[in-house]
């Protein structure tokens, strides 16, 4: 009990980049692949053609090599510049999830009935308009369950910037491992997970039932 009492404070320690990481990334992305997926399904042929593209290349590709190829690739494609570890991280994050949630909220756009399109031109709305008062209120109720399920996937995916050595929760979780040779402090990082997955499982549960009273 001394020995897990010591090393929860040590592994908690790693919550402030995981955490920051985790919010950053949901901020800007949720935004970000809605104006992707409107540029998606865009009648302008070349935006829709180069956003087909970097979906592709986004979602197709791992999101280790991408912060791979962020931080240690760009150096040599522009010379001089060289992000720091968090920053080179944020950009990986940020653009990774905004191309899976842009295909996420295209499929929840295209759901929607084209009726609903052209009664909104009649009032004299603009597209603008009609996405912003119409159309998107629906969208985010019916994506509500594919997007919970890529968030809890991202508050796992922060474990991967261990591989640019921040000490997030994994990192300083193996040294102490290693330091040890106990592999109590992987249960510990595993409760925190676990725990962090339940708050966030509970809030989207939350969400799709108020959801679900206005449509009653």
């Amino acid at each position: 009990m001394e020995y897990l009492l010591n090393i929860v404070p040590a592994i908690a320690g790693g919550l402030e980049i995981t955490l920051q990481i985790f919010v950053i990334t949901i901020v800007l992305s949720l935004p970000l692949g809605i104006l992707m997926s409107i540029a998606r399904i865009s009648r302008i042929m070349p935006l829709r053609k180069f956003m087909g593209a970097y979906i592709y290349v986004m979602r197709g590709t791992p999101l280790m090599l991408q912060i791979l190829f962020i931080y240690y690739g760009l150096p040599f494609i522009i010379e001089g510049l060289r992000l720091p570890d968090f920053p080179a991280a944020i950009i990986a994050f940020v653009f990774n999830y905004a191309a899976y949630f842009a295909e996420i909220f295209r499929g929840g756009i295209q759901s929607i009935d084209k009726g609903q399109y052209e009664g909104a031109k009649v009032l004299g709305m603009t597209y603008v308009q009609t996405m912003r008062r119409i159309i998107l209120p629906q969208v985010v109720k019916r994506v509500l369950p594919p997007v919970a399920n890529e968030t809890i996937n991202l508050l796992k995916d922060t474990s991967l910037v261990y591989i640019l050595a921040m000490n997030d929760i994994l990192r300083i979780t193996r040294s102490i491992v290693q330091r040890d040779f106990d592999t109590t402090a992987f249960v510990v990082a595993a409760v925190f997970y676990l725990f962090f997955t339940f708050i966030l499982t509970k809030v989207f549960t939350y969400l799709e039932k108020r959801y679900a009273v206005y449509d009653e």
